[in-house]
């Protein structure tokens, strides 16, 4: 389940980047020559479900990998800026965030 919540992540981070360069676009369009405005109305609402989805799960990933305030907090403002969340996707892992927790270590039984 830990593993599924992962790719979960990676797979909303890529999306929530994605709807922004679909928003984008339908911005240009909408206040651009054409004055198109059904760009916006598509992609604005898929963009705000994806932001809320991977905002949600920054928040169960980082409480199964046990992330810090900080990792979390960053994370979470990565939603904001455009493509952001690529970015600290692959940095997360380049980290070891994104892999198996650190458990407590087991205290050693002495000998003798």
């Amino acid at each position: 389940m830990r593993e599924k919540m992962v790719r979960l992540f990676v797979a909303a981070a890529i999306a929530e980047a994605g709807s922004w360069a679909a928003l984008l676009a339908s911005m240009a369009v909408k206040y651009g020559p054409p004055r198109d405005e059904i760009g916006v109305h598509v992609f604005g609402p898929v963009h705000g479900a994806l932001f809320v989805a991977y905002g949600i799960l920054v928040l169960v990933v980082a409480r199964q990998r046990r992330w810090s305030l900080a990792h979390t907090a960053v994370a979470l403002v990565c939603a904001v800026p455009p493509f952001a969340t690529v970015f600290f996707e692959r940095w997360a892992r380049r980290r070891g965030l994104l892999g198996e927790p650190a458990r407590a270590a087991r205290p050693l039984n002495p000998v003798g």
